[in-house]
């Protein structure tokens, strides 16, 4: 499922922007279409201006209550009228250039792993600005791979700093990819779960799962998927795209 929001605080209207010749979302859709592991591919829209785009790129696409708070719950919104699903995939819309490996994984780990409810990605940060960016979500994860937790402080904390620790390998410090896979009973319940102090302080509602003790798998990929949130990231991405 791709939740896709029609309004947008720092970039307005970024999905159906088509600087490049057609609409930012259809490049996340046929990125999310060369997974191997999902069954199907859908976009939860919440304006007709996004279903038509979908449509028009032939698309699938179901209309979702402009009310939802997030795109869990507009995905979850699907999952109800869906109960032959056993798991359900959370691609952001604007993941443009998003990874059909990196969903794969995420679908894998849930496959691998029953006690999990809930899977989603981290990559290496190598730079210490992104480390120190509050934009920049961190995840710490224990060596099952199940998530600690996230943050947008540096995590872990470097008591004695060393500017080696962005090189090494196994890496120190992983960035928070939003991709998440659920199991659909677990998706359905997320929105009965009672929000966090710590999502309220941080503004990440992945917290509300670990606070409520349910266990977060981490799947590891190499490279960082590149989100569309400003004006900039978007007129880099245009260049990219000239560039092929």
């Amino acid at each position: 499922m791709i939740p896709a929001r029609l309004a947008s605080t720092r970039l307005p209207r970024k999905l159906l922007l088509n600087e490049t010749g057609k609409p930012l979302l259809q490049y996340t859709y046929e990125a999310a279409a060369g997974s191997q592991l999902v069954a199907g591919l859908c976009v939860a829209a919440d304006h007709e201006e996004i279903a038509a785009a979908v449509r028009q790129f032939g698309g699938q696409v179901v209309m979702t209550s402009p009310a939802c708070a997030s795109g869990t719950d507009r995905v979850a919104e699907v999952a109800r009228t869906m109960p032959e699903v056993d798991i359900f995939v959370n691609v952001q819309g604007d993941e443009p250039e998003i990874s059909p490996d990196a969903i794969d994984l995420a679908v894998q780990m849930l496959l691998d792993d029953s006690s999990a409810v809930m899977s989603t990605l981290a990559t290496p940060i190598r730079e210490r600005s992104k480390l120190e960016d509050p934009s920049c979500v961190k995840v710490v994860f224990n060596e099952s791979h199940r998530a600690l937790y996230f943050s947008r402080a540096p995590i872990p904390f470097a008591r004695n700093w060393e500017d080696a620790l962005l090189q090494a390998e196994p890496a120190v410090f992983y960035q928070h990819i939003g991709l998440y896979a659920y199991r659909r009973d677990f998706l359905l319940k997320i929105a009965s779960l009672p929000r966090a102090v710590l999502e309220q302080v941080e503004n990440l509602e992945q917290l509300r799962v670990l606070a409520s003790g349910y266990a977060i798998a981490v799947g590891v990929i190499e490279e960082p998927t590149i989100g569309i949130d400003t004006p900039a990231d978007y007129q880099a991405f245009v260049q990219r795209m000239q560039g092929k």
